[in-house]
């Protein structure tokens, strides 16, 4: 056991400026921390497997799911079920941090909507 957090998890980067850490990689269960700039988003697209969670810990997020959008207010979340095509964005003028947890695992499970 040990305590994770931003400074040791393991970090990548996506989109144009964004960032994520994995506090949680195995198999079953990710949770991952990302912060995303202002006017950023994500590729729409689905997992086939893996259903998801999004969780606002500061900004606002707007995610589209299935051709409806969601505003998504700090302290808010929203589960996104698998093959639930959804693309989060950031059109605030602030980042957007937030926990998205994946159940089981959304790396490899990734199809573009």
């Amino acid at each position: 056991m040990s305590i994770v957090n931003t400074d040791n998890a393991e970090h990548y980067k996506w989109g144009k400026d964004s960032d994520g850490w994995h506090l949680l990689k195995s198999e079953e269960l990710s949770i991952i921390e990302e912060n995303v700039p202002p006017n950023e988003s994500e590729e729409r697209h689905y997992h086939n497997e893996s259903q998801q969670f999004f969780y606002i810990l500061s900004g606002v997020a707007q995610i589209e799911v299935s051709g409806s959008v969601y505003e998504i207010q700090t302290g808010s979340g929203i589960h996104v079920p698998a093959k639930e095509p959804h693309q989060l964005m950031n059109n605030g003028e602030e980042s957007l941090r937030f926990l998205v947890i994946s159940q089981p695992k959304s790396h490899g499970d990734r199809v573009n909507a």
